[in-house]
């Protein structure tokens, strides 16, 4: 389809129309005292993928990776302690 030029102030009382029409394909050009100053074109619409994309495994729809309540069981005692100092980040508040 040809472009079609609109003047702003038409264009601001067509907007609707002029949407549905670039929505449909054609293509809208809004000029301001003759000069064109913007283009009216319709959004390519994505075609939904045969297959949906695969997630990292682990990972849920939200992307959050699932740990298990034990998954510190396994680890040495040594990437808890602080570099600094003897303290463990994760140690059992005192009682």
């Amino acid at each position: 389809m040809a472009a079609t030029q609109v003047n702003l102030y038409d264009a601001k009382t067509q907007l609707s129309s002029l949407v549905e029409r670039a929505a449909n394909g054609e293509e809208i050009i809004i000029a301001k005292a003759g000069k064109p100053m913007a283009k009216l074109i319709p959004v390519p619409i994505e075609s939904p993928a045969a297959e949906p994309k695969r997630l990292p495994f682990g990972q849920n729809l939200l992307g959050i990776t699932f740990l298990a309540d034990d998954w510190e069981d396994d680890l040495p005692l040594e990437m808890f302690e602080d570099p600094e100092g003897d303290k463990l980040f994760f140690s059992e508040p005192a009682k």
